[in-house]
């Protein structure tokens, strides 16, 4: 979310100082509230196991791959059964022609989102990769975008405006039964992630800023959804200036993020800090 490659080389060296303390809590929050609520949590990341991992997993784990794909659903990129998929039988070809791919990046083969080029794994690393999604067995007949939980109807909530407008989301602004109303844990993630990183350039509080960024709010009364919102921050706009997040934030990070502009989006949420639990 900025366009000046000077404030982007300054702000990431700061930054990725602070990552590692911020994400482990981040997502233990949302993992916590989930829990809380009853609600499962969608990831990216496969789940643990007792069987031994392969190297093009633990190279994958190790790299930023699932920060856009997922083993069973779509989140920005494929879901990597589908791949396996599409190129099951086609031999060695196929492994050093999506190797390239990996490390080269591009878009076309699945749409117009352009995955971000991987040079620095180099075509062993990225070789590997590619032969463990390919040697997946995904079930017959499976769809990865009927499995993902963005397709998925869930729970609405519905809030009255300052200006008596009814607005509906599929996510809760503000815990249930607090009075005074406080936001929720997600919500004040995102906040904090918001003006701590994207406000550079889409200004404090959402309001549109620096470097000719857009006012995300608009953006969102525009008709963006979810996914594109998280496939935009996760792809980077290379020709405007704005760069990929895949590897600094989560997809759940982005949910944060994009919940808090939502809200600021519908005037749910007022400018400033918003009222939390953390007061």
């Amino acid at each position: 979310m900025r366009n000046n490659p000077w404030t982007i080389l300054v702000v990431g060296v700061v930054s990725l100082a602070c990552t590692a303390a911020i994400a482990a809590p981040l997502v233990t929050a949302r993992s916590a509230d989930a829990i809380a609520s009853g609600t499962p949590q969608a990831t990216s990341a496969p789940a643990a196991s007792t069987a031994p991992e392969s190297s093009g997993l633990k190279d994958a784990k190790a790299s930023d791959c699932f920060a856009c794909h997922a083993i069973d659903h779509k989140v920005v990129g494929p879901a990597y059964d589908e791949v396996a998929r599409r190129y099951a039988g086609k031999g060695n070809a196929v492994v050093d022609k999506l190797a390239e791919k990996v490390i080269k990046g591009g878009s076309g083969n699945w749409g117009s989102i352009a995955m971000t080029p991987h040079p620095d794994l180099g075509q062993q690393k990225a070789r590997t990769i590619v032969e463990w999604i390919l040697s997946l067995k995904p079930a017959a007949g499976a769809s990865a975008v009927a499995k993902s939980s963005a397709q998925s109807p869930g729970k609405t909530y519905t809030y009255k405006t300052g200006d008596g407008k009814t607005v509906k989301l599929d996510f809760p602004v503000f815990v249930t039964g607090h009075k005074p109303e406080i936001v929720t844990k997600d919500v004040f993630t995102g906040y904090e992630q918001f003006n701590g990183y994207c406000n550079r350039c889409h200004g404090d509080d959402a309001v549109g800023g620096a470097y000719a960024a857009p006012d995300l709010r608009h953006s969102l009364a525009g008709g963006m959804t979810y996914q594109q919102f998280l496939q935009t921050a996760m792809a980077g706009r290379e020709s405007k200036g704005m760069p990929s997040w895949a590897g600094f934030f989560t997809p759940e990070q982005i949910r944060d993020i994009y919940e808090y502009v939502k809200g600021r989006q519908v005037d749910l949420i007022p400018t400033g800090r918003p009222p939390s639990a953390q007061d």
